[in-house]
């Protein structure tokens, strides 16, 4: 039997644990056969911190990990009885029920993950309208309306109230923080 892609549901906050625990378990058993790589799907994100950049990661589907895993009683069990698993996703009562993700779907997220390796995201993301207070350049502290979002460069068109009229200012995702 091949090996397949699984989602596992555990505790949120837990994954990076329950990853560790589960290859360890894995080895324990002298199942490494059975597995293949476990997967944290992550994105790096950027925000400014005390006024520099600071690059984080973060989970994108926080609660959840992929396995790659030749599904059988054995390895089902092994995965279950991980602490802070909670089960596999779909509503499985054995494990030849347990639906698996197809490899573009994988595929997907892998590329998203380095993607987001290569181009950190902001953490926070803009709308139209949404009122905004700059934290850094030459408008710190000013307030203002987001005009327009310009994802693909990184950068929102601000309307700053200055000396009472309101000034069209483009400013990267990281100089405002919304209010």
């Amino acid at each position: 039997m091949a090996k397949k892609w699984y989602v596992v549901h555990t505790y949120s906050g837990f994954e990076n644990k329950v990853k560790k625990s589960l290859e360890e378990r894995v080895r324990q058993e002298a199942l490494e056969e059975f597995f293949g790589e476990t997967l944290i799907p992550m994105e790096q994100v950027v925000e400014l911190v005390k006024g520099e950049k600071k690059t984080s990661k973060r989970k994108f589907f926080p609660g959840y990990i992929l396995v790659n895993m030749e599904m059988n009683d054995r390895t089902w069990h092994l995965v279950k009885g991980t602490p802070k698993v909670t089960g596999f996703v779909g509503s499985a009562k054995s494990p030849r029920d347990v639906p698996a993700i197809s490899d573009a779907e994988v595929q997907r997220l892998t590329t998203q993950i380095s993607e987001g390796s290569l181009k950190p995201k902001p953490k926070v993301q803009f709308e139209q309208g949404d009122q905004v207070r700059v934290i850094d350049g030459p408008f710190s502290n000013f307030n203002g309306t987001v005009e327009e979002v310009k994802p693909e460069k990184g950068k929102v068109r601000v309307l700053v109230s200055i000396f009472g009229r309101a000034t069209p200012v483009e400013l990267d995702f990281m100089q405002v923080e919304k209010t």
